[in-house]
């Protein structure tokens, strides 16, 4: 399994990334400041770090240079600074990416598939999802249902994945809003609808009665194994 490396030293934060993270299909290694992330790289094998630079006991750019002397893990920081000064320096001392907080899980999720495909450190977290009818390839974004392509956007192709990820379990609506739009909307449940919508209109033999993408009333959502002829 790939497994990520997670530099921040705020709790909360780490959390975040940490559930992000896992629900991605990645394992989860995590670090308070400079001395513990580059500890975890030289002790573990990490295919990719995700770095804060307000880090307590030094600066992440100096995290950066330490690990870049002997590895070439990819490394995307993920910070509140947004001066293009810092980004420069952060890139010319080899970072790969550079996201700033707050950041769009969705997007952020994209940039960590584009650097492990570029070194060649993509793992099982580009699984191609199956579930009844319907595949996934998450790496190219491709989406089939019963052996017919589908188009789909990404919030709906994120959604799709979360529930996929499942595996028929019941996942609450708060909890699907914070791995697809991000904590700050966890109560927007019209934005969850929508899309549904949209998935049944897409997915289902007779979005009318739906079968493949069951209500779970007050609840959630979960997907259900269901025939995959026409």
């Amino acid at each position: 399994m790939t497994r990520i490396l997670v530099v921040d030293d705020e709790p909360a934060i780490r959390r975040l990334l940490s559930g992000i993270l896992e629900r991605g299909g990645y394992q989860v290694e995590l670090a308070e400041n400079v001395r513990e992330a580059i500890s975890a790289v030289e002790r573990s094998r990490i295919d990719a770090v995700l770095l804060d630079l307000g880090l307590p006991d030094r600066d992440g750019l100096e995290a950066i240079s330490a690990i870049r002397t002997k590895h070439d893990v990819p490394i995307i920081v993920v910070t509140a600074r947004d001066d293009t000064a810092e980004k420069i320096a952060a890139l010319d001392l080899g970072a790969d990416d550079y996201v700033t907080k707050p950041f769009d899980c969705d997007e952020l999720l994209a940039r960590l598939r584009s650097a492990l495909r570029r070194s060649g450190k993509a793992g099982s977290a580009d699984a191609v999802l199956t579930f009844g009818p319907v595949m996934l390839d998450t790496a190219h974004h491709r989406a089939t249902c019963r052996e017919e392509p589908v188009m789909l956007t990404p919030r709906e192709f994120s959604v799709l994945a979360t529930l996929m990820e499942a595996g028929g379990r019941i996942l609450t609506h708060a909890a699907i809003l914070e791995r697809v739009w991000g904590k700050a909307h966890v109560g927007d449940i019209d934005y969850l609808r929508v899309v549904i919508r949209a998935l049944r209109l897409k997915l289902e033999i007779d979005p009318s009665q739906p079968v493949l993408i069951r209500n779970e009333p007050g609840i959630g959502y979960r997907l259900m194994e269901c025939p995959s002829s026409k």
